[in-house]
């Protein structure tokens, strides 16, 4: 059965259109119109969603988790889990995250998500899209939440194996620019298709520049686990938020960063190159309380999540609120909010027919009000909120 949905306004992640009708068959966009220019086919299934817009479903590279479950874990009852809140929520195709922990559990996690990209149903869930391996090649003074015993040091070998126990679904990794091999790591990945995103780094901003020009692509939460801005020595910071060339990642949760940084951020890398994330771990909808993140556990307390020693460990944020958040702080519009959770994340990691709405194209979408906020999620043209 056909199913047609009309809105207000209907934003394809490049233009917007007024009054649009969306018919969708089989899970594809069969056809975008306005009212004036369509007539409902007869029998179809309507859902009318009144004074929403209609944007391409949500794409995060960043998220270690949902609904009481780590990616890591890679279990078919965990990645189902997560994979259904995320479609809840507005979030279409996202990238599982791993988190530093032995190498041996790191592949088999890898390996286990793998599987599950290779087979995931196509139900009304998300699209676990790909891999990022955020670690273990990070800078032990900007860890974060990476217990150190387990970083590594930049190995074409190391990231090999990681790469086989992928099958080919490792899409993005964080590197640290300062360590020794990193820009060799860099030019083989970017080689091999695999993105660089710089991040968890003390670089200087020679450092940071030596690894863009090896084929870097993105920078990894931009403000946290970076070394602070020094008008003599700008370090990645100040390279992160001047080279245009480099996608750049935020946490919109209002902890991770002040409002006036995201304001900041959307000053320096703007419509083209902003990315929002939610680097969630498994307490992303769930209530207060112990969670675990690579096998570490997690504390909870009204929305902070934190390792002894108060360190910030991921985010219980979810993709919708950090639009939500970004255009109540940076003062953007809603489809300049959008383009940073839709179009770019998906051009970022080569996924260029994802993040838009195109005759053809898979129905994944969403409705929301003027202010962001969800009114409907839909996975291959299945209502999943």
């Amino acid at each position: 059965m056909r199913t047609v949905i009309t809105a207000k306004r209907l934003w394809d992640g490049r233009r917007g259109i007024d009054e649009p009708v969306v018919t969708i068959e089989d899970g594809r966009i069969e056809r975008i119109a306005t009212r004036a220019a369509a007539e409902l086919p007869a029998g179809a299934h309507l859902v009318t969603l009144g004074g929403a817009t209609l944007a391409p479903a949500l794409v995060d590279v960043h998220t270690h988790g949902a609904a009481g479950y780590d990616a890591m874990e890679a279990t078919p009852e965990a990645l189902g889990a997560i994979c259904g809140f995320w479609a809840e929520h507005g979030t279409g195709s996202f990238l599982a995250t791993t988190v530093t922990a032995p190498l041996d559990a790191t592949l088999r996690a890898v390996e286990g998500l793998a599987k599950w990209i290779a087979r995931q149903p196509a139900q009304c869930e998300a699209r676990m899209a790909g891999i990022h391996l955020e670690g273990p090649f990070l800078s032990h003074a900007k860890r974060g939440a990476h217990p150190p015993e387990h970083l590594l040091p930049p190995r074409i070998e190391t990231f090999d194996r990681l790469c086989e126990a992928g099958e080919g679904h490792v899409r993005l990794m964080t590197l640290a620019p300062e360590l020794e091999g990193a820009t060799e790591l860099a030019a083989h990945a970017s080689a091999r298709g695999v993105r660089i995103s710089i991040g968890h780094s003390n670089a200087t901003a020679k450092e940071a520049r030596t690894v863009i020009a090896a084929g870097a692509a993105s920078a990894t939460h931009t403000f946290n686990a970076m070394r602070p801005l020094d008008h003599r020595e700008p370090g990645i910071l100040g390279t992160v938020l001047t080279d245009d060339r480099l996608y750049a990642e935020l946490i919109c949760d209002g902890i991770h960063n002040a409002p006036e940084m995201a304001r900041l951020w959307w000053r320096a890398k703007g419509p083209e190159r902003g990315i929002l994330i939610t680097d969630a771990l498994s307490a992303a909808g769930m209530p207060d309380g112990e969670y675990q993140l690579g096998g570490q556990t997690v504390r909870v307390t009204a929305g902070r999540a934190l390792l002894p020693g108060d360190v910030l460990a991921g985010s219980v944020l979810t993709l919708n609120r950090a639009v939500m958040n970004f255009m109540r702080f940076s003062g953007a519009e809603l489809e300049e909010a959008l383009r940073l959770a839709t179009v770019n994340p998906a051009a970022m990691i080569g996924l260029e027919s994802t993040g838009r709405l195109t005759e053809g194209s898979v129905a994944d979408l969403i409705a929301v009000d003027a202010e962001g906020r969800l009114e409907a999620s839909f996975v291959r043209g299945a209502r999943a909120f």
